[in-house]
């Protein structure tokens, strides 16, 4: 299945049912009168988050979504059927956003999610409700309100808990076949990965977590160069940020400030996220370059950088398991323990070791 994350379509509502003029004319009946009913309501357009969808690739074909429209009443004081509501289905983490792709309608963030975007137009009633004393016998009714009508935007931003970034070629996609069952691309050359990949670590029965690999930025990519800053917006939901620097470069340094300059450049507080820095592919370095690198890059970073390779395997399951505290403190999981922590840490001076 092809990967689609933004889209542009058309949504109507359904208009509303015309209300009947009609008079009860029967033989045995010494009083007749007006009997005309009312209109059925226009059908409605939903938008609803559901689960197993990670693509808006249904709306790439089919564009335009119209609403039912009203049935007109009818005599015999029968009102008309409510027209047919339409409901767009799409993946959960989907922004809904005006024409203009800047004002945000809604946020669909949690399965089950749904929301009204157009609302049918009421039936116009019939002559039935205009008799009276005076007006015995109404030869007028009204029509059915019309329908809305607009052109939206649908955003898809995945709902990952730890988003990993880097510079093209850095390992990414290796890394994610190595912590997860996916099944990414995985070549030589630079920008391998055009669309964002998904994939679920598991470290053990109860813990899982979702990573998602997204294509590699380059120097000016929030300016539009190279794919962009597009699939940063898969990202944002995030926990935390996995930053891959590929330790082969000659510059590992200039790597992590292009990476760290993009991130800034693109806003969204992508930039405060919790970072976990991984120098990748250490297999195809000696002790001595390694060390030299993981200096460099500790130097520019302030922070120890984790020593991992995608190929061999070393190093992946304690990132992983980083990148796993950090997303149950973003969940709230860990605020109990660390409270413990801190009164045992109280109580017994000196702290407490394994």
């Amino acid at each position: 299945m092809k990967f689609l994350d933004q889209c542009k379509i058309y949504i109507r509502s359904g208009n509303g049912g015309g209300g009947s003029v009609s008079f009860r004319r029967e033989k045995y009946i010494e009083y007749g009168g007006p009997d005309g009913g009312d209109g059925g309501r226009g059908g409605d357009v939903w938008i609803e988050a559901v689960e197993g969808l990670n693509t808006l690739i249904d709306y790439r074909y089919q564009q335009h979504f119209k609403a039912g429209t009203g049935v007109h009443g009818m005599g015999r004081a029968r009102h008309g059927a409510a027209g047919e509501d339409v409901v767009l289905k799409v993946p959960v983490g989907t922004e809904v956003l005006e024409e203009d792709k800047e004002t945000l309608i809604v946020d669909l963030d949690h399965a089950g999610m749904r929301v009204l975007l157009a609302k049918g137009g009421n039936g116009g009633w019939g002559n039935l409700h205009f008799k009276g004393p005076v007006n015995q016998a109404p030869k007028y009714a009204n029509p059915g309100q019309e329908g809305e009508e607009r052109w939206i935007w649908l955003r898809l931003k995945l709902i990952a808990d730890v988003g990993l970034v880097g510079l093209p070629n850095a390992g990414k996609s290796t890394f994610l076949a190595a912590a997860s069952a996916a099944k990414p691309k995985i070549a030589d050359y630079p920008f391998t990965t055009l669309t964002p990949n998904l994939g679920v670590v598991d470290l053990s029965s109860s813990e899982r977590f979702v990573l998602a690999d997204i294509p590699g930025l380059i120097e000016g990519a929030s300016e539009g160069a190279g794919l962009g800053t597009r699939f940063l917006g898969h990202v944002e939901r995030s926990a935390t940020l996995i930053h891959l620097v590929d330790a082969t470069q000659d510059d590992v340094a200039g790597a992590y400030h292009t990476i760290r300059a993009e991130l800034e450049a693109y806003g969204d507080e992508l930039a405060d996220k919790a970072e976990i820095l991984a120098l990748n592919k250490i297999d195809a370095l000696d002790e001595e370059t390694l060390a030299e690198k993981a200096a460099e890059l500790e130097a520019v970073s302030g922070v120890k950088p984790y020593l991992v390779s995608g190929v061999s395997g070393q190093g992946v399951k304690e990132l992983l398991r980083a990148a796993y505290r950090q997303v149950r403190i973003r969940r709230g999981d860990l605020e109990e323990e660390i409270q413990e922590d801190e009164d045992h840490v109280d109580e017994t001076p000196g702290g407490w070791t394994p």
